[in-house]
């Protein structure tokens, strides 16, 4: 029986340990943001690991091996290149093409109109400035609002894409000291289980990366070849807008149909029609079909864990949670898999 000393040691351990996990909770939550950051940049380090890892081990003459940091280097410089090419060829025809239909916005205000009246829906034709008069109160400012909202948003999101690159970038550098230093804190008996582990990981999130490219590559020759058929204009262009809108899961595909239709429309109103229905369908096989297979077959995920991890990921944390689902879904199965991995281990030494 414990001693009344012993009683309150005990009580008093007990209530330390619940008021630090508290505050030990509270503080990652006021630290999401960050948190989210560094893992981001953690699963990009992972990704483009296996890349640095091929590339730092090519010759470079008789001078050996190529420096890890000059690796990275070619990869970062590479992504930029690609980067300012899309620019090159999606802006400027965009621009043009949003002129000419803001150029025939007014006819098609008309015509819309038109269409009301015919079918009563409308009294009178009106004009723009009377549909800005009679605009309700408040929308000015609701409007200017918005605005700043979306200057502020895109400021931050351009400050933490440069911070994930730089975190990223030494993360790479320094992913090995990094885990011979954490591997002091782990059990000798348990270090090479948690290096398999890590390296599995890695080839997963690795294997997540390389299936987005090849989604990327899969939708964006569909919607080239269903817009060039359909003799949509620029549809080169639309079609780099929708295989870089297929690496954001659920928004990215909806943004490149959009982008179509709006092109479209200043054909026709029967073409963008045609375009919503080609780019509907295309949405509907990819998120019921080719995301589930493809990434059962390169990441190891069935495709029911991955429609739930969209789910799950896009309820937590809206778009970006939806991008992290699957490569998160796959590093919590290999958790998962080393756990009852240890049971069955415990299991036929009791036997």
């Amino acid at each position: 029986m414990l001693s009344d000393r012993d009683y309150t040691h005990r009580m008093l351990q007990t209530v330390l340990t619940v008021a630090a996990i508290a505050i030990l909770l509270a503080v990652l939550w006021e630290a999401r943001e960050a948190l989210m950051l560094i893992y981001v940049s953690a699963l990009i380090a992972m990704g483009f690991a296996p890349l640095v890892t091929i590339i730092e081990r090519s010759r470079s003459g008789a001078r050996g091996r190529i420096p890890r940091w000059l690796a990275i280097l070619v990869i970062y410089i590479a992504i930029v290149v690609v980067l300012l090419l899309v620019a090159l060829a999606v802006v400027p025809p965009l621009i043009s093409q949003a002129a000419a239909l803001w150029a025939k916005m007014p006819d098609e205000f008309d015509k819309f109109q038109h269409f009301l009246i015919r079918y009563k829906l409308l009294r009178r034709p009106i004009t723009l400035a009377e549909a800005v008069q009679n605009a309700p109160e408040g929308t000015s400012s609701n409007a200017v609002n918005t605005v700043l909202l979306a200057l502020s948003n895109l400021v931050g999101g351009i400050f933490g894409f440069i911070t994930i690159l730089i975190l990223s970038f030494y993360l790479l550098v320094e992913a090995k000291s990094m885990f011979d230093y954490i591997a002091r804190f782990i059990p000798p008996g348990r270090r090479g289980d948690v290096a398999n582990a890590v390296r599995e990981a890695v080839v997963k999130v690795s294997a997540w990366l390389r299936a987005q490219f090849v989604l990327a590559g899969v939708m964006g020759s569909f919607a080239t070849v269903g817009l060039f058929l359909m003799g949509v204009p620029y549809f080169y262009v639309l079609a780099l807008v929708a295989a870089i809108g297929e690496t954001i899961p659920i928004v990215g595909p909806i943004i490149g149909g959009v982008t179509a239709v709006i092109v479209s429309l200043s054909v026709s109103p029967k073409l963008a029609l045609m375009v919503g229905i080609y780019f509907f369908v295309l949405h509907q096989l990819e998120a019921n079909v080719l995301v589930p297979k493809i990434m059962e077959r390169r990441v190891g995920v069935s495709p029911v864990a991955v429609l739930v991890a969209l789910l799950i990921g896009g309820a937590l944390w809206g778009l970006v949670g939806a991008i992290l689902a699957i490569p998160t879904a796959a590093i919590l199965s290999i958790i998962v898999d080393q756990i009852a991995a240890d049971r069955d281990v415990r299991l036929q030494r009791v036997r």
